[in-house]
């Protein structure tokens, strides 16, 4: 696949010996790092698609798929999900267990992170269908779905559905992992920039539920 191929030796073409043992350090990456920045990722990715962009959402997927499970290197699977930013991906509902599959293998933050923003572009443009994968994932067993619930709704500004935010927050309220107390203090700081006037009240509310950590996340900048 040339797109994959273009890909995998630029990024090769990049490495930076020296920057590598740093970066998978601080991600506390068991995959290794080539030590390519990220904005330099982005740039390769884009370059690839402007050279060999997909025919199609099938060829799209089969990119991606193909970085992802086959990456010997961190970077691969971050050019994988920088894929899925093209315009063919965009708020298409056929990837979301795609969406699923690079949260629930990548186990980790920063891919969750990543894939977050794929999530509020289907509750965009898919909203009640969307919804209710977001809901059950925030009731499932998986550490990372239920992350990725609580963030799904990034960048939705006065887009964004309180009652849906709630929901997803709810399971969470009374656990004591750090990567779920964090994200809702984000979910909710984030939503304070639109409505903060929500979130005081939602805090006020949740008082004796949120944990320390979320609420001070919440009330950052208030």
């Amino acid at each position: 696949m040339k797109l994959v191929d273009r890909i995998r030796t630029d990024l090769r073409a990049a490495a930076d010996a020296e920057r590598a043992p740093a970066m998978q350090a601080y991600m506390k990456s068991a995959m290794p790092f080539l030590g390519v920045p990220a904005a330099a990722v982005r740039s390769i990715t884009s370059t690839a698609l402007r050279t060999h962009p997909p025919a199609d959402l099938d060829g799209l997927r089969a990119a991606v798929l193909a970085l992802w499970d086959e990456a010997e290197f961190r970077e691969e699977r971050y050019a994988a999900q920088n894929l899925l930013r093209h315009r063919l991906g965009r708020g298409e509902p056929a990837l979301l267990p795609l969406h699923e599959h690079i949260a629930v293998t990548g186990a980790w933050w920063d891919h969750v992170d990543e894939t977050a923003r794929h999530i509020a572009a289907l509750l965009d443009a898919h909203p009640e269908d969307t919804a209710a994968v977001v809901r059950a994932w925030s009731r499932g067993e998986d550490l990372w779905l239920r992350r990725l619930a609580i963030l799904a709704q990034l960048g939705r500004k006065d887009r964004l559905d309180t009652a849906l935010l709630a929901e997803v927050i709810e399971p969470a309220l009374s656990e004591s992992e750090f990567f779920l107390r964090k994200a809702i203090g984000w979910a909710l700081r984030e939503h304070a920039k639109t409505d903060p006037d929500w979130v005081r009240a939602y805090v006020t509310a949740h008082e004796n539920r949120l944990s320390g950590l979320s609420r001070r996340e919440a009330l950052k900048h208030l």
